[in-house]
């Protein structure tokens, strides 16, 4: 009798904690450096599809132009457990996960719904989840930002033009900064908060960033001139910290998984609209698009794929990142 009245016990005690552990409430800090993008519109549809989702149970609270600091400090703020998760450009990772130098890689995607097929794929997520594993982060969530252009005092026409000028990339990494240097220019790591001053005062000629960025912080009143550059877009990750993942138990880790993902696919077409938006808001504010012609820009491409092929063929799991990616771009129609 005295054993059934203990595990009767013992039972009510457990139905007790599970009760306890489900009420509990979790907040996800999510950091970004950007506003009014499609950053933004994936943590809106990230933030509802959770609380339809679990209800209350996890609180998101979204940190839009850098509030938490500067990349650097909450890409360590993630990597340490004091921040639950952050969304910057992907060359700004490269220092704790080079792998991510994959996403640098010209010619990678053909244009924005070829990159957001890709990073939607089972192969290339599975893949893509094992980033930065070792340094107690999971990517939870991957899509394109936009091209990436060049916006510069001196107009850019030509591969030419490059030559001599100072210009901010985003990334200190051999795929950021080797194109850049044996295009004739001197590329300058700079996070995304410091930039515009720098471009006010003149201590850059120019910067390299997803051409969003462009209108939402009005670079247009700093500078006219905006360059495409062929094969190149910009991609955020959203890294998680591990260790809070699994915090959450079984149920709402999957959550966070899958309405991470989910929201990645839902924001796909503000993504699309938002670049040809940006584009008109550009031009309506006395700005000048440039895109290279034909010839320059297979010489463009022939500069910086030849270092691509240098980086990424002497790491073997970077290679082999590059041809999971690859492979599944050309599977899908390319």
């Amino acid at each position: 009798m005295s054993n059934i009245f203990r595990f009767a016990a013992a039972l009510l005690f457990s139905s007790a904690f599970a009760t306890i552990a489900n009420a509990q409430q979790f907040t996800m800090k999510i950091s970004a450096p950007t506003i009014n993008d499609v950053t933004q519109e994936w943590a809106k549809e990230f933030a509802a599809g959770l609380k339809a989702r679990v209800g209350g149970r996890i609180r998101v609270e979204y940190y839009p132009t850098n509030q938490l600091g500067q990349i650097p400090a909450t890409v360590e703020g993630v990597a340490m457990g004091t921040i639950e998760a952050v969304a910057p450009a992907s060359g700004f990772l490269i220092g704790l996960e080079p792998r991510m130098q994959v996403f640098d890689a010209p010619g990678l995607f053909r244009d924005m719904a070829d990159a957001q097929r890709v990073l939607a794929d089972p192969a290339v997520r599975a893949r893509l989840a094992t980033f930065a594993s070792s340094k107690g982060m999971e990517m939870v969530a991957a899509f394109p930002h936009g091209p990436l252009n060049l916006v510069s005092h001196k107009a850019v026409h030509r591969t030419s033009d490059f030559q001599g000028q100072k210009i901010r990339v985003p990334g200190g990494a051999p795929l950021q900064v080797r194109p850049i240097e044996k295009l004739g220019a001197h590329p300058v790591s700079m996070p995304l908060g410091e930039v515009l001053s720098a471009m006010q005062n003149r201590t850059i000629d120019g910067m390299i960033a997803a051409a969003g960025v462009f209108t939402v912080y009005k670079y247009y009143d700093v500078a006219k001139a905006q360059t495409s550059l062929p094969g190149a877009f910009l991609i955020v990750p959203v890294m998680a910290n591990k260790d809070w993942l699994k915090s959450l138990g079984p149920e709402l880790e999957r959550a966070v998984r899958e309405e991470a993902f989910q929201a990645q696919r839902k924001a796909e077409k503000f993504a699309i609209d938002d670049v040809a938006r940006t584009a008109e808001l550009w031009k309506t504010n006395g700005g000048q698009l440039i895109s290279f012609p034909e010839a320059e820009a297979k010489a463009y491409l022939a500069q910086v794929e030849s270092i691509a092929r240098t980086v990424l063929g002497v790491n073997p799991t970077m290679n082999s990142d590059f041809a999971l990616i690859s492979e599944t771009a050309k599977q899908q129609g390319r």
